[in-house]
């Protein structure tokens, strides 16, 4: 429809798998943020939060 107003992308969403407990390098053992990471999910740019998705939490991996 010419009318329509395009559409905002989703949001970015949350890695958070629901298993919330830090590991000794202050890492969660669900999602790998850290607790500052975690703090400012929220507030993030969608920009940021891919950043951390995308570059950050891939280098994180379990060992």
């Amino acid at each position: 429809m010419p009318n329509e107003l395009p559409t905002a992308p989703p949001p970015v969403a949350t890695p958070c798998i629901g298993v919330c407990q830090l590991d000794p390098q202050g890492y969660c053992i669900g999602c790998r943020r850290t607790i500052d990471e975690i703090g400012r999910w929220r507030a993030m740019s969608d920009a940021e939060r891919l950043r951390v998705m995308r570059d950050v939490l891939p280098a994180r991996k379990h060992p």
